[in-house]
């Protein structure tokens, strides 16, 4: 019953009360980011949702365009300035997507929305983290985020899957709003960014 007829009014309610909570922020955020990292203020990236429908993700930018002597980008980590990783070390850099709670292509709590890319490299198992819209936060992020490796983190979407329940899903919330004031798991343990995900050898 919650996942079907309350879990979306909630998140609307709450996603939309937070954009207007924090609509100050916000507007401070895209003056700062206009000021320090350029145009466009806004990163958007294709995703994959509900079902494994294709929707922009919106995101603050966090990282200049400097590229190399032929063109191509520089590495993140030579991108990614020391206000870009202020804005992701305290997730200020996610809010946008409260945007795409509103408009229903996520959810506030539920599997993270990974690359499109990945679609083909998921086991069955790991698949069903599509059966349920992708969230702002999720049972891997508070159990690790980008400090555990891609396969524990999709048996925890799974797991959150098979599980949805009101409780469950505010007790992820508070956990994550502790996790983000004490910046716990933002950056992968060798790299500035997680490695991406190159597929499971064994078919669970």
């Amino acid at each position: 019953m919650y996942k079907r007829f309350i879990k979306r009014p909630m998140d609307f309610c709450l996603s939309l009360t937070a954009i207007i909570v924090l609509s100050p922020v916000l507007l401070v955020l895209v003056l700062m980011i206009r000021k320090k990292l350029g145009s466009p203020v806004l990163f958007k990236q294709k995703r994959p949702g509900l079902n494994e429908k294709i929707f922009t993700l919106y995101k603050f930018r966090t990282m200049t365009d400097q590229r190399d002597e032929k063109g191509g980008l520089l590495p993140d980590d030579q991108r990614l300035t020391r206000f870009g990783n202020f804005l992701r070390s305290t997730s200020l850099d996610e809010l946008p997507e409260l945007v795409n709670v509103v408009k229903g292509d996520m959810a506030v709590i539920g599997p993270r929305p990974l690359l499109v890319q990945y679609l083909p490299l998921y086991n069955q198992k790991q698949k069903r983290r599509h059966e349920v819209r992708p969230g702002l936060s999720g049972l891997a992020q508070v159990n690790g985020r980008n400090a555990i490796s891609w396969e524990a983190k999709f048996d925890l979407d799974v797991q959150y899957v098979d599980s949805i329940s009101f409780v469950g899903d505010w007790k992820i919330i508070l956990l994550t709003l502790k996790k983000v004031f004490k910046r716990e798991g933002i950056n992968a343990n060798a790299s500035t960014t997680m490695e991406l995900f190159q597929g499971t050898r064994v078919d669970d």
